[in-house]
């Protein structure tokens, strides 16, 4: 890791306060799964205890399934999130389509209420990260890079509720956005690809971002909310026109068997 997380332990220095230092790095979002931690050696140095007493800690917090170690390849956080949803669940949860509804319908309400948090609680930071973000996505528009784009996107709002500063909408965002990028739900690139819905997207997102920026929660909540009343009505209307498509293909087939 090219920058320094970890603080120097000046007192007690034992395994405990290593554990403790690593758990709230892991819940305050800072590290992320499988992100890698520095070397024993570095390691060691950054927090300013023995390299016995780290190998203790490490080995605790991977007892405890919080970091894994990979042999020859250093040592990892762990998958700590984890799947909302066990694989029977998601297997009903694609052959039903109001489970998508119901998705979109739970991050509206989520969304709005994290992008009202940040609005009031986001650091200078916070602030720093989300404009690094909002130019990247305005440069993947630009060169119209739809994975590109789609990726910065999820991004964004990753960011947005890690300046929400609230440890349980972080964790439950985070699982939401990894159903989204697994395609659990449905695929983004029905709305990105949808005509003039890129250019509308970015909008929003500006739109939320400016109200995070001038620290005003009510416009940043709103913003969101219409952001992704926005993102429902474009797949409803996706899903209309392929259904449509099809129908029209199969008519012409038959007419031309005819």
């Amino acid at each position: 890791m090219g920058t320094t997380i970890f603080s120097q332990i000046n007192h007690a220095r034992t395994a405990d306060e290593v554990c403790a230092q690593i758990e709230t790095l892991i819940l305050e979002g800072v590290l992320r799964v499988g992100d890698k931690l520095p070397g024993e050696r570095d390691l060691s140095e950054q927090l300013g205890i023995s390299r016995p007493i780290l190998r203790e800690a490490l080995k605790d917090l991977e007892a405890r399934e919080l970091l894994v170690t990979r042999h020859g390849g250093g040592t990892f956080v762990a998958d700590v999130i984890g799947d909302v949803f066990s694989k029977t669940m998601l297997e009903l949860i694609a052959d039903h389509p109001k489970a998508t509804s119901d998705y979109l319908e739970y991050r509206r309400e989520v969304e709005a209420i994290a992008a009202a948090y940040a609005a009031r609680r986001a650091t200078d930071d916070d602030r720093a990260l989300l404009t690094e973000i909002i130019l990247r996505m305005e440069e993947a528009h630009k060169k119209e890079d739809f994975r590109d784009e789609a990726a910065i996107d999820v991004e964004f709002h990753q960011a947005i509720c890690e300046a929400a500063h609230n440890l349980i909408l972080l964790h439950t965002l985070r699982s939401c956005y990894r159903l989204l990028t697994n395609g659990t739900f449905f695929s983004r690139s029905l709305v990105y690809r949808a005509p003039g819905a890129r250019t509308l997207l970015l909008k929003q997102h500006r739109a939320i971002y400016e109200a995070i920026m001038e620290a005003d929660p009510e416009a940043a909540a709103a913003a969101a909310a219409a952001h992704m009343e926005f993102v429902e009505e474009s797949k409803r209307e996706a899903e209309k026109v392929g259904a449509w498509q099809t129908v029209s293909k199969l008519r012409r087939q038959m007419r031309n068997a005819d």
